[in-house]
């Protein structure tokens, strides 16, 4: 008796952005191609162009598709508690998604007025006029705390990487040369080794420090605000 086969399941643009942000995640952008997407999908990559016209196309789609899952959150009415709650899962986002951070500060021609970075945008503008900034305030307030998400994300991205790369010379155990450079750079350098000594300790809390700049941010647009 023949068995009957199951099914496909039907391609759409939501499964394929979903499988590429799954590869991009695992290899990198630079690792996502049409032909390892189609084989991950079980399509011939000639079949994706039915949904989006090229890479670029589908990068962008990748991006708008993290952004879109930022919290905005219109249930919570202190304006500094909704924003605070926008900026920690943007960032827990983009640490998910590291590649989407430089690419979500590009212009694209893809972009359109219903995408979910005009959202973002406009909700966090909203925010700070509701709230009672004038438009001036609101105009810096927006671009610190934007930069603050991205470009923090960014730096913390960019030090992971660093740390991941460090080899010691010579086969030597990685402690072992922290401590060596640390004795080196005491007499000379005594703040920024008692820095490095902390960043040793600590290790490498990225989100502590990213809530304590966004806290400093926050607490200064209220005292800004209350000035008025």
């Amino acid at each position: 008796m023949a068995t009957r086969s199951r099914p496909r399941k039907p391609l759409t643009k939501e499964r394929v952005v979903a499988q590429a942000i799954a590869i991009a995640d695992a290899d990198g952008i630079e690792g996502l191609t049409m032909r390892k997407l189609g084989h991950a999908l079980g399509v011939e990559a000639m079949s994706l162009y039915n949904h989006v016209a090229n890479k670029g196309e589908l990068v962008s789609a990748m991006v708008e598709a993290v952004v879109a899952q930022f919290d905005l959150p219109d249930d919570e009415p202190k304006w500094d508690a909704a924003i605070r709650r926008l900026a920690i899962s943007a960032h827990d986002l983009l640490i998910q998604h590291q590649w989407a951070c430089r690419l979500a500060l590009l212009p694209t021609g893809t972009q359109t007025l219903e995408g979910a970075r005009f959202h973002y945008m406009e909700w966090l503008l909203r925010r700070l006029r509701e709230a009672g900034f004038s438009p001036e305030l609101a105009y810096s307030a927006y671009h610190t705390l934007d930069s603050h998400i991205f470009g923090f994300t960014l730096w913390q991205i960019g030090h992971g990487e660093a740390a991941r790369t460090l080899t010691p010379p010579d086969g030597e155990k990685l402690e072992e040369w922290v401590n060596r450079m640390l004795g080196a750079m005491r007499p000379r350098y005594p703040y920024l080794s008692e820095h490095a000594e902390m960043h040793v300790a600590r290790g490498r809390d990225g989100d502590a420090e990213y809530e304590f700049g966004l806290d400093l941010i926050l607490e200064g647009l209220k005292r800004r605000r209350r000035a008025r």
